[in-house]
């Protein structure tokens, strides 16, 4: 497959997940515990990648497959991180409003190239870090509420511990896909036996929360295994799926792309949730909204696009280069 091919097909999968997520809810509510979606996904990407990998095993030449323990316990730093990841959002959101959150959480674009350049020495061009910083402009511009409205002035109200948390959520998230990243491109391993690791080890970190959230409760519900399909519909489904879904592709990514281009899908997916939800929840369209269109597509032509389609200097040079020859030439034929 085509790595945008891929990226096209996660950009559509991330931007119906805000919806499909929007659409389980009943009376404004989940009647389903939410924390059991991300487990179920996860098995799910354990039993696809699984299977993939007892495919490989059907033919002629075996699967690469690193066994080695200094190697197998890499594979839970990211679910790690995540964790802690998932903490610092919980206590950025105690004093920060949502959409301040959303805002903040853009810089994880520009982190996500500075720890690109950092840990996996990958040089970026300079239009390239153009278009990075532009992508982040433009996916707060189109979070940007009309300053008429009250939540306008939250943006700069929140208390500074607020701002730190925020600063440091996007830090966790763009070190989590770096290091993803590192992990599948660190040997030849067969991508399904990465997968394998990856989520096995996910989904004993999300049962260890289910597990944690139970004793905190005092198992007023219930253990969590005799609830976890309690108030699901197809809606609730087709969420697990999607998140599975989702997560492969952007393991694909890792493995035969980059982070860079995650990004970009992540980015283009939010700006196309938006669109959707004009059409499907009566979402009024601001001028924010298509001015942060315009940029990221700027930016995205300006990191993927060769460079001589957006700057002429190999050419005027190359012009040069033959008026000198044209010139040389004159002289030695003169008498």
């Amino acid at each position: 497959m085509q790595w945008y091919f891929v990226a096209t097909l996660l950009t559509i999968l991330t931007s119906s997940q805000g919806i499909l997520t929007t659409l389980s809810q009943s009376n404004g509510g989940y009647q389903y515990d939410y924390a059991t979606v991300p487990f179920l996904a996860e098995v799910f990407k354990l039993v696809v990648s699984s299977l993939l990998l007892w495919r490989e095993f059907q033919k002629s030449s075996l699967p690469r497959m690193t066994m080695e323990w200094k190697t197998v316990a890499l594979y839970p730093i990211p679910s790690i991180i995540y964790l802690i990841h998932n903490n610092v959002q919980f206590a950025t959101l105690t004093y920060v409003d949502t959409s301040t959150y959303q805002i903040m959480g853009n810089l994880k674009i520009v982190t996500t190239g500075i720890l690109f350049r950092l840990f996996l020495g990958r040089k970026l061009s300079n239009l390239q870090w153009m278009a990075i910083v532009l992508l982040a402009v433009g996916t707060t511009t189109s979070q940007v509420k009309g300053c008429g409205e009250a939540s306008c002035d939250s943006l700069f109200s929140a208390p500074i511990q607020g701002y730190t948390l925020g600063v440091l959520s996007a830090c966790l998230s763009a070190l989590a896909g770096i290091y993803t990243e590192f992990l599948m491109k660190k040997n030849n391993d067969s991508l399904y036996w990465q997968n394998v690791q990856l989520y096995t080890f996910g989904a004993i970190f999300n049962m260890a929360r289910l597990l944690l959230d139970d004793f905190r409760g005092g198992f007023e519900k219930g253990p969590w295994w005799q609830r976890i399909f309690h108030g699901y519909t197809i809606t609730t489904w087709m969420v697990v799926l999607n998140l599975g879904s989702t997560g492969l592709l952007v393991s694909w990514l890792m493995k035969y792309a980059d982070n860079i281009v995650k990004v970009y899908s992540t980015s283009m997916a939010m700006l196309l949730t938006m669109i959707i939800s004009i059409y499907l929840f009566n979402f009024k369209p601001t001028l924010q909204l298509f001015l942060g269109i315009i940029i990221c597509m700027m930016s995205l032509h300006m990191y993927f696009a060769p460079p001589n389609m957006l700057v002429d200097m190999p050419l005027t040079v190359k012009a040069d280069e033959e008026k000198l020859i044209e010139v040389s030439v004159d002289r030695r034929t003169r008498p």
